[in-house]
């Protein structure tokens, strides 16, 4: 029987999804597939956040380039639309947590992107290196990282095409959070968690307005925040968090996720 390219664990209100499409969990459709179809299991689940590993010695090692020669031949068409890809990270209703592992490069980093949080381990060697092929960061990469290092730093990723140490990448604002090597995937079950037991409801309108900030800017944001806030007002949760403030006192709440 072969092996899931994409395991599941569940940790309590957490889905644990590993990569294992072996040798070098390469991007492309298979695994972006497997990946989107897990999102959407964990959100019929009723899980409050995924975190996203590899089982394997390297997070990726970037695109299944065997598939380019159909794509030049496709004018640069791709087998599954980037947008579907990226928008089923990014319009989630839950947070996902990635733990990224060893080397960490092209389309590998572009899904690290797309996530809410990033836990990182310190020998990891992270990098847009398609300049390598002739290529540039083709799942967003490049607008992601103007997002959110600048547009001197963005090109300075993708025009060279280095590998970088973790602890730079975290000092220009493309990773949340370096660790030792050792304790990986304890920090990034334990963010994954501390995101689970929160309020489910005001983290999804929390995704909902970053997303409209970045794609449309400020003032959109300032438009949307009624509309995007209603399901807060709504929600059970914000009455236990009310109600815990007043009896115990704040950040005692415990919710429940509706």
């Amino acid at each position: 029987m072969d092996e899931a390219i994409v395991q599941k664990e569940i940790e309590g209100d957490v889905t644990v999804l590993t990569m294992n499409r072996r040798p070098h969990n390469l991007m492309g459709p298979t695994l972006y597939r497997a990946l989107l179809d897990e999102f959407d299991n964990a959100v019929k689940r009723g899980s409050r956040a995924i975190l996203l590993r590899s089982g394997l010695r390297h997070f990726s090692a970037g695109a299944e380039v065997a598939l380019f020669p159909d794509r030049i031949a496709r004018q640069g068409k791709a087998l599954m639309d980037p947008l579907e890809v990226l928008r089923g990270f990014e319009t989630l209703p839950i947070p996902i947590v990635v733990a990224v592992n060893g080397t960490c490069l092209g389309g590998g980093f572009e899904v690290a992107l797309a996530c809410d949080f990033s836990v990182v381990a310190e020998s990891a060697k992270i990098g847009s290196v398609e300049v390598a092929l002739g290529l540039h960061p083709l799942l967003g990469g490049i607008q992601r990282q103007v997002m959110r290092a600048g547009p001197a730093r963005a090109k300075e990723l993708a025009l060279l095409g280095r590998r970088y140490d973790a602890a730079t990448l975290e000092r220009w604002g493309l990773i949340n959070l370096v660790v030792p090597d050792d304790k990986l995937d304890e920090v990034a079950l334990s963010v994954a968690q501390e995101l689970a037991a929160g309020p489910t409801i005001a983290h999804t309108a929390t995704k909902q307005l970053v997303r409209v900030a970045v794609n449309e800017g400020i003032a959109a944001a300032d438009e949307a925040m009624f509309e995007l806030q209603k399901p807060i007002w709504a929600s059970q949760d914000l009455k236990r968090g009310l109600e815990a403030f007043e009896k115990t006192g704040p950040g005692t709440a415990i919710f429940e996720g509706n």
